[in-house]
């Protein structure tokens, strides 16, 4: 299999000499209700992807499946699944698919199933939630546990957050709910004083996700937490699990009621189908509704090995953004969820977008001399309409946007005003904006001039329940992960964020060897 550059390919120059023609795209004419209708792809879990607002044509489209061709994008995701080393920065394998069933050939390291490791974690995490929803598990008081904090930063933090958010609501309709969750992730001690103040300490049961046992911040927050309990007079032991890996500090210690395992292969940001999600989750909505997460999300992902871009969405969204990214020129994406519930879908997208393919050299750790991955922001609607869309439709770049929407709200909660209930209101806000963006609106006056031009993609389903959750989850990394290999980058490590940790140190040691450090240090009064 070869690792190419981007700009080596010949399929690069194809789409450059089709750019310009992008760039002229006519919505006005060509945004009609066959073009609508036409260029959809159906996804997992009953999930439709819609790519009808978008600046691409038949010519495109060839080139964009001549691109995937070139560059092996299905051979590579197989590699992938079969356990090749795809982490080549830290020689590691990428394992994160196989948290949610096998695709490719089983794998073994070091004379262990991995794939069986992986399941035996799911297995014993599950049996520990439902002995905590039994009452077999209690706190020191014997009280049952009627909350769970999750105690993590990045990818043990962001992910877990937001598919807890986003099923919150569906669990209650569903009398799915057990346990309340919060998190602690910030290192500044008001977040952990905070979420600590909000649950009853005797009835609430901690979380700690570390993969090496090391996190600065997390640790930090342990202890805090530990300083609550011991004051309030109970024992920490009888109150905190751990989420680590087998070789860490946190493994097999009596320190915590018990320990659940990830490993090497599997990074934060692709986490939350592993127990660093799985055990909050387990403890908030129960065992089977984070199986019915993993099962979306493994449709998914098999989904996801068809060669044709018209019937594999994943690896469609990611050749357009592409397509949008180094050919258009445009160098943001929104994630726009017109869904309370995916309130934080975005942070942890933003995450897994830009500290997967926010690199500057390939696979081999050399230069690369063209764009690649994205600033990707976003908030749910109709809110952001409110406030950041002013720039979206009239600012002077060009923004790529990514609606979610859903037919039925996840409660039946509602209310009829001026002739339609707040759902309604909420899916016609949305279907406005697409036209908007896409068509845009002529005025003799300039301040009320819409230039229109602006393309977006609709991810589109029933209601947002465990299964289409996995499955819009597994979308956006399978995604990310075939734009890393577009690009021939490394999108499972993360290097840029550890030389801010290094100079942490230096700071906190009171020895930094900088005074530019040391002034600011002192400005900040350390």
């Amino acid at each position: 299999m070869d690792y190419l550059d981007f700009d080596k390919t010949a399929a690069y120059k194809k789409l450059s000499d089709l750019a310009s023609k992008g760039k002229a795209f006519d919505f006005g004419s060509l945004l009609n209700a066959e073009r609508v209708q036409k260029n959809i792809v159906p996804m997992a879990a009953g999930l439709t992807y819609s790519w009808a607002a978008k600046a691409v044509d038949a010519p495109v489209l060839a080139g964009l499946q001549s691109l995937a061709d070139e560059q092996e994008l299905i051979g590579k995701y197989k590699a992938l699944l079969n356990g090749e080393t795809m982490n080549t920065g830290e020689k590691r394998k990428v394992l994160h698919h196989l948290l949610r069933g096998q695709l490719g050939k089983p794998v073994n390291h070091a004379g262990k199933d991995i794939g069986a490791f992986y399941r035996l974690e799911l297995d014993r995490f599950s049996s520990f939630a439902e002995d905590v929803h039994r009452g077999k598990l209690r706190g020191t008081t014997g009280k049952a546990f009627t909350a769970a904090v999750q105690i993590g930063i990045g990818g043990s933090d962001l992910g877990p957050r937001a598919l807890y958010l986003a099923l919150e609501q569906w669990a209650a309709s569903e009398s799915k709910r057990h346990l309340r969750a919060a998190f602690i992730s910030n290192v500044d001690p008001d977040d952990a004083s905070q979420v600590a103040a909000s649950v009853p300490l005797e009835e609430t049961m901690f979380v700690l996700v570390s993969k090496s046992g090391t996190t600065q911040e997390t640790l930090a927050n342990e202890l805090f937490v530990k300083d609550k309990l011991a004051k309030a007079g109970l024992d920490p032991s009888k109150h905190l699990v751990a989420v680590t890996s087998e070789t860490s500090p946190l493994a097999h210690n009596p320190a915590y009621l018990d320990s659940f395992y990830i490993d090497d292969f599997i990074g934060g940001r692709y986490s939350s189908a592993s127990a660093v999600g799985g055990v909050i989750l387990s403890l908030a909505f129960g065992p089977d509704a984070f199986k019915d997460l993993l099962a979306g999300a493994h449709e998914a992902d098999k989904q996801a090995l068809e060669p044709d871009i018209l019937k594999n969405p994943a690896l469609l969204d990611a050749l357009i953004g592409v397509w949008e990214r180094n050919f258009l020129g445009y160098p943001y994406t929104a994630i726009l969820p017109y869904s309370q519930a995916l309130s934080r879908f975005p942070a942890h997208l933003q995450q897994l977008d830009m500290e997967s393919n926010g690199k500057r050299v390939n696979r081999d750790g050399q230069p690369v001399a063209y764009s690649t991955g994205p600033v990707v922001f976003g908030e749910p609607g109709t809110n952001g309409q409110h406030s950041f869309y002013q720039l979206l439709h009239q600012g002077t770049d060009i923004i790529p946007l990514q609606f979610v929407g859903f037919i039925d709200s996840q409660r039946e909660d509602d209310v009829a005003v001026d002739g339609s209930v707040s759902q309604t209101k909420l899916k016609a806000n949305l279907a406005a904006q697409i036209v908007a963006f896409a068509k845009g609106k002529t005025d003799p006056d300039r301040n009320k001039e819409f230039l229109g031009g602006r393309p977006s993609s609709l991810i589109c389903g029933k209601r947002l329940t465990p299964k289409a959750l996995g499955a819009l989850l597994a979308h956006f990394e399978n995604k990310v992960m075939f734009q890393g290999f577009v690009w021939n980058l490394n999108s499972f490590d993360q290097e840029g964020v550890q030389l801010g940790k290094i100079l942490t140190k230096k700071v906190l040691s009171g020895n930094s060897g900088d005074p530019a450090l040391d002034a600011y240090s002192k400005m900040l009064g350390i």
